[in-house]
């Protein structure tokens, strides 16, 4: 028995040499791997942001001169087209917004004067399409 004893105790204490000599590598792979609430924080508000950003190129179209002038012209109200933009899914609203960035970037690059009739009648349909959506939603 006493051989035994004395094997138990050889082998705890290479197990617990082995332990004190892994311990700060495992350490430092914990560490690699942890991520900080800072980072968590920003991946959780990126969507949002995404979206808000998203929500405010559809509103800026919808708001200038031109769009305002279609709108009137197609007796669609504005108010029931900034309620429609705020209750697009996010695929949707990406989608508009970035034909939305398109049309204002095709005004601010050398057509300042005036939207062109297709840019007007995009701005058209994307309102019909909102109010129609908003519409199917209710």
């Amino acid at each position: 028995m006493n051989v035994f004893v004395k094997w138990c105790v050889r082998v705890l204490a290479v197990i617990l040499l082995l332990c004190l000599v892994n311990a700060p590598r495992l350490r430092a792979q914990d560490q690699r791997h942890v991520v900080s609430v800072d980072e968590l924080s920003k991946d959780a508000a990126r969507p949002a942001e995404t979206r808000q950003a998203n929500e405010a190129a559809l509103r800026r179209l919808f708001s200038s001169e031109q769009a305002q002038q279609a709108l009137k012209s197609a007796k669609i109200d504005y108010g029931k087209v900034d309620k429609a933009v705020g209750q697009l899914s996010d695929e949707d609203l990406a989608r508009l917004a970035e034909r939305s960035r398109q049309i204002q970037d095709n005004f601010a690059a050398g057509r300042a004067g005036s939207l062109s009739d297709r840019d007007l009648l995009v701005i058209l349909l994307v309102a019909l399409l909102l109010i129609a959506l908003i519409a199917v939603l209710r």
